[in-house]
């Protein structure tokens, strides 16, 4: 939404997540800076809108079907962001995505690994709540785990932690030894996933 309202680079996100009951009405949100968004869902347009007055963001009202909402931002006439949300299915695997791949090795730098369950298709599936089991191998340590759920009783300092609303967050730490980390993730089930931390001697300063 900030970045909708307060920057110049072209801006479209559409939300929520498109798993819901056959026929439940659910409100689209598109936050944008585009003129204006035409929604079309599974191919079938539902027309376009433009923000107006102090608006801050566009709003459909649809019944729900499975497939895909697509958006389209057109600015003077011209298409300039599209976004899909697909329909999610059962979950199938992990993915890990960290911010960096490499990191000093200072005994203090940190990468934030995030943890996704997808589905066969590589769909984050929003209702995934998988019990996922961390292993770290090499030059790092895992230093704190979350998921955003406010309500979860499950420690920050372990080498777990519950899926929420399909995703998770690990967060590693180098050693003071160069060399790399192997972080690999599990979970009943599912098809597991690692990502490799490099770990580097530096003067503070990553090229």
């Amino acid at each position: 939404m900030y970045q909708s309202e307060w920057t110049k680079k072209p801006v479209l996100h559409v939300f929520p997540h498109w798993n819901w009951n056959e026929g439940e009405l659910v409100d689209v949100w598109a936050y944008t800076n585009c003129e204006e968004v035409e929604l079309f869902l599974n191919g079938k347009s539902l027309g376009a809108k433009k923000k107006t007055g102090d608006d801050l963001h566009l709003t459909w009202r649809l019944s729900f079907s499975p497939g895909i909402l697509t958006a389209i931002g057109r600015s003077g006439g011209k298409s300039v962001l599209t976004r899909e949300v697909k329909t999610a299915g059962a979950p199938a695997k992990i993915a890990l995505e960290p911010d960096r791949n490499i990191i000093c090795a200072d005994g203090k730098d940190l990468s934030f690994i995030t943890v996704k369950v997808l589905d066969q298709n590589g769909i984050v599936v929003p209702g995934a709540d998988n019990l996922i089991n961390f292993e770290i191998k090499g030059e790092g340590i895992i230093a704190g785990v979350d998921n955003g759920c406010q309500t979860s009783h499950e420690p920050f300092k372990a080498k777990y932690r519950k899926a929420f609303h399909g995703l998770c967050l690990v967060v590693v730490q180098s050693t003071e030894k160069a060399g790399e980390m192997t972080l690999t993730a599990t979970s009943d089930g599912l098809e597991g996933d690692a990502v490799r931390i490099s770990c580097q001697k530096t003067d503070g300063k990553l090229l």
